[in-house]
């Protein structure tokens, strides 16, 4: 079973933490576009009570994820491949030239950070191999974000988080355990060992893959 469907009464903030972990099952997949969902279904589904679920869904609607469905719960909104395609687009505009200033122009800045930002790679490994999405994506999304915030353009990370948060991968859920899912989280090693190395090129053609891999996620419902 995958982490999405366990218990979250640890979390700080329990709301939240029911927010990401439906947040993961929607962008993974598992809930697919369309799918009609109810409260006390997804309460029962991660052990805890309608409230902070109805709080958490609320929340997830004005992302865009869900829309309120009178007397019957919630839908996840549909998505489509060009949608995704077109996100991916941009942010090839911007995350692969920004890696690779970062690795000609900051790697010794990027190499006080290396132990933190090599964390949060093992936990995407661990996740990965767990099947643990939710970790999985909470660990990529701070990688990524802190990654970028080197370059001190609070703006760039602001747009970048957003476009992120729109990318469905959706496929993802059915990926788990597959060599496939290891090797795309392995990749952040990788891309870290060449901003360590100060090769701009490399690491600017590596993550422009990286971002391009998004659509081999992509399974049409």
């Amino acid at each position: 079973m995958l982490s999405t469907d366990r218990g979250v009464a640890r979390a700080a903030s329990l709301r939240d933490q029911v927010e990401e972990a439906i947040a993961a099952a929607v962008v993974s997949g598992e809930l697919a576009p369309g799918q009609l969902v109810s409260a006390p279904a997804l309460a029962a589904r991660y052990g805890v009570s309608a409230t902070p679920v109805r709080e958490a869904m609320m929340a997830l609607e004005a992302r865009g994820f869900v829309t309120t469905v009178r007397n019957k719960g919630f839908r996840v909104t549909e998505v489509h491949r060009e949608d995704v395609a077109s996100l991916v687009a941009v942010r090839r505009l911007l995350e692969p030239p920004a890696v690779g200033q970062l690795a000609a122009e900051r790697c010794a800045l990027v190499a006080e950070h290396a132990p933190r930002l090599r964390g949060l790679a093992d936990e995407i490994v661990a996740g990965a191999r767990s099947g643990d999405l939710a970790a999985y994506l909470r660990a990529d999304t701070q990688f990524h974000s802190e990654l970028l915030a080197l370059l001190g353009n609070r703006h760039l990370v602001q747009v970048v988080g957003q476009l992120r948060s729109q990318t469905r991968l959706v496929g993802l859920a059915a990926a788990v355990g597959s060599p496939e899912l290891e090797r795309s989280a392995v990749d952040h090693h990788e891309l870290l060992d060449l901003v360590l190395s100060g090769d701009g090129p490399a690491a600017e053609r590596f993550m422009g893959l990286h971002v391009s891999a998004v659509l081999d996620w992509w399974t049409p419902q």
